[in-house]
């Protein structure tokens, strides 16, 4: 039994053991070197005795081993000499087995026997057959391991193998075979002993022991796989069969667990393809608490690594239809292990899926099986609560994704949306966000209604509200972050066909809509500009086509974005909304659709007189509107005074009054358009300017009452830069002498005590007079327009 005395006792024990092992060591060597055969066998028996201690721990036995192995060796080398030391091996064979214990008796006898075996003077399968058998004199699972495992040592180049100088004269490969197989089996029998060697109470212990001496039971799996004449027939029918018996039979959790790893690792991946139904066929007669999905998971990752490193060997893999059978497996072990975790079930489902994906990419059935499969596994759960589980779904839902890099294939997996189902929300915006990062970084075009309808549902977990999470509760900024990828991912849906691109807005436009208030300021105007672009490919089909289901025409895609825009009115988002009813009026405008132009920017206009309050984006608004309706030339002259008679009005109606003297200016533009025949009233840009002047007069005088100075003369100078480009542009009431008159004002202003001293303004008005001394002296027709005006 072993010891469980502490450390320090143990440390003595090894201590005294190596301390025996030197003496009679140092004795066996005088022996060796006098050629005194008794004396050498006497004290190596001594020396061997010491690995009768039942007292030290399976590591500090090792150290011990070691120490007599060493000298063993040099006890072998002695042996071979028959002229040393005058004894024929066979009577040096009988002579050892007279040591008095019989663990010294078998390490003699095996040392002897490979000296025998070398000699060729009896079989070698005699030999090992005999020393194999003769071991099990030893049955206590410490000593016993190591004494077998001594036994492979010594006869691991001595076996008869194929090429072999020991093949022939009735040794063959399967004596090889049959006396691995043997020591294997004595061996694990040990082994699994050692678990019952012991109280109960020490089980973490003697496992821990286990653990220090499994890889002398693996070295024999691993002897096998080096014998040249194991090929795979003879895998097939003798190794494998005899191995998986009795891993299959110990019943032991730890033994088989590694033992089918061993059998993975070391074995060729030739052989595990052409074996896989009986390799699977163990997993689920293995103990219920062997970690199986671990042992499957490397062999199909051997596989997948056997497959990309010779890719003419995948035909072999449709042939013995490796797929069929590892799913197969997969789901016999998952029904045999009714107690396993969901993350060990959805774990295996991965592992599966990385084997199909990197054996099979073509083969997107068996994707879709396998997560048809994981479907079923998780159907039995409303939500998967298990943080765990909820990881290894993402991973079986991204390896698509990284696979085909092409989020259309994966949109045509049926089960691909029905494995995201059980997942909370969090975790469906986690993987929606990798969704959306995957057709970002693949720059993919989805170009069906249909397939955005799966890909929308597929992102559910960002465009709305799950599980009745408000987005409240959300971080500002990551909530920002997650719609601005909705929004970019708006502009990756795209068809050449009109019908089918107008199907995807109305599509898209479904889901957005149900998105909640609070989303739409991001999503809904990278919808609006989406329809745009089709509107602008649309231009001239202002009527219904007949024949058609869902006629993409601009009036069409118009009456869409109306209804799409006015939806913002209820966040609110006023600025933002009045923003695409001029977009919308632009895109009308070019399509020669005069009602629908005058409807946005009727919008528009209720828009600013109901909704917008701020002063700021009031001064936006109205500078927006004018800049709009300046380029608009779809108007009559009845609907065209009618906005811009608006438009004056509101300028004029600003709350600053440097606002609305700009605003007033910038009306100017609307009755004279350089590029359109027809709008070039002279008179109504001059009344425009003179009604700003008057303004920013009012402006100075209201500065100069309030603050005691009546300002910077910067207003001024702007004006002046207007009368000069309409002077310019031929507006026969912009006379020299108006402009001179503006020019005197501004340098009595200037010159004025009450006027506030400024750089800036200054510069601009030099600035201003430079030009016109430059426009006077460059001569031709301009310079005689300028002559009359003296600076």
């Amino acid at each position: 039994m072993i010891a469980t005395e502490g450390i320090e006792d143990e440390e003595k024990w090894l201590a005294e053991g190596i301390a025996a092992i030197q003496h009679n060591a140092f004795y066996m060597s005088r022996a060796l070197d006098s050629n005194n055969l008794r004396e050498a066998l006497k004290y190596s028996a001594l020396l061997l005795s010491e690995l009768r201690t039942s007292k030290l721990s399976p590591h500090k036995y090792y150290e011990l081993y070691m120490r007599a192995f060493d000298e063993l060796r040099k006890l072998e080398m002695f042996f071979r000499e028959e002229d040393r030391h005058g004894c024929s091996v066979i009577d040096l064979y009988e002579l050892v087995q007279h040591a008095g214990n019989i663990l010294p008796r078998l390490y003699l006898l095996c040392t002897v026997g490979s000296v025998y075996i070398k000699s060729k003077e009896a079989p070698a399968k005699d030999i090992l057959k005999d020393l194999v058998e003769m071991c099990r004199g030893v049955q206590h699972p410490t000593r016993g391991l190591f004494l077998r495992s001594y036994l492979a040592q010594i006869s691991r180049d001595k076996l008869p193998d194929l090429g072999s100088e020991y093949e022939g004269e009735g040794d063959t490969v399967m004596d090889a075979v049959d006396f691995v197989l043997q020591n294997f089996t004595e061996m694990n029998k040990l082994w699994v002993r050692m678990q019952h060697h012991g109280p109960v109470r020490l089980k973490e212990k003697l496992e821990k022991e286990r653990s220090e001496l499994r890889d002398l039971v693996g070295k024999n799996l691993h002897v096998l796989s080096q014998i040249e004449g194991v090929d795979l027939e003879m895998y097939k029918d003798v190794v494998l069969p005899r191995v998986l018996e009795q891993v299959v039979n110990c019943k032991d959790e730890i033994a088989q667990y590694y033992l089918m790893d061993c059998i993975i690792q070391v074995f060729p991946d030739e052989y595990h393809l052409q074996t896989l139904e009986t390799l699977l066929g163990a997993c689920p007669q293995l103990q219920p608490a062997v970690d199986v999905k671990t042992v499957l998971s490397r062999l199909m990752e051997r596989l997948s690594n056997y497959a990309d490193s010779s890719p003419e060997v995948l035909p072999d893999f449709l042939q013995v239809e490796a797929f069929a059978k590892l799913s197969s497996a997969i789901g016999k072990v998952i029904d045999a292990q009714t107690d396993m975790p969901v993350v060990g079930a959805i774990s295996l489902y991965v592992s599966l899926l990385t084997f199909t994906l990197r054996v099979h990419p073509d083969r997107l059935d068996y994707v879709d099986q396998v997560l048809g499969a994981c479907v079923r596994k998780l159907s039995s759960k409303a939500k998967l609560e298990d943080s765990k589980a909820t990881k290894q779904v993402v991973a079986l839902l991204s390896a698509p994704l990284e696979k085909y890099t092409d989020i259309v294939t994966v949109l045509t997996l049926s089960n691909y949306p029905r494995v995201m189902d059980p997942l909370d929300a969090g975790t469906n915006k986690i993987m929606a966000k990798i969704i959306i990062e995957s057709i970002m970084k693949n720059d993919t075009c989805v170009s069906t209604a249909d397939k955005v309808e799966v890909l929308f549902e597929l992102i559910k977990g960002l465009i709305k509200d799950l599980d009745g999470t408000a987005t409240d509760e959300l971080d500002e900024e990551d909530f920002k972050e997650e719609q601005n990828s909705v929004a970019r991912l708006i502009h990756m849906l795209y068809n050449d066909e009109p019908e089918e691109m107008l199907k995807i807005i109305c599509t898209v436009r479904k889901h957005i809509m149900a998105g909640g208030p609070k989303r739409l300021t991001f999503t809904v105007p990278p919808l609006v500009f989406s329809a745009l672009k089709l509107v602008r490919r649309l231009q001239g089909q202002d009527g219904d086509m007949a024949g058609e289901e869902v006629p993409a025409t601009p009036k069409k895609i118009f009456q869409l974005m109306n209804e799409t825009i006015e939806a913002l009115s209820s966040v609110p988002s006023s600025e933002l909304a009045l923003r695409l009813y001029l977009q919308c009026a632009e895109a009308a405008n070019d399509c020669d659709l005069e009602p629908i132009a005058y409807e946005f920017f009727t919008q528009a206009f209720v828009l600013y007189e109901e909704e917008v309050a701020d002063s700021k984006a009031q001064v936006t608004a109205i500078h927006l509107i004018i800049g709009t309706l300046q380029k608009m030339t779809v108007f009559g002259v009845e609907n065209r005074d009618t906005l811009t008679h608006k438009a004056t009005g509101y300028s004029a109606k600003l709350l600053k009054k440097h606002d609305q003297c700009r605003a007033v200016y910038a009306c100017s533009h609307l009755f004279w358009v350089d590029d359109q025949d027809g709008i070039k009233d002279g008179e109504r840009v001059l009344l425009c300017l003179k009604r700003s002047l008057r303004i920013a007069n009012a402006a100075q005088q209201q500065a100069n009452v309030t603050r005691g100075s009546s300002g910077p003369v910067t207003l001024f100078v702007e004006i002046l830069n207007k009368y000069l480009y309409f002077f310019e542009k031929g507006n026969p009431q912009i006379t020299p002498g108006a402009i001179q008159s503006l020019i005197e004002l501004i340098k009595t202003e200037m010159q004025s005590d009450a006027t506030t001293p400024d750089s800036a303004s200054d510069a601009f008005f030099t600035s201003t007079l430079r030009y016109v001394q430059f426009q006077r002296q460059k001569g031709g027709l301009m310079g005689e327009k300028y002559n009359p005006i003296k600076v």
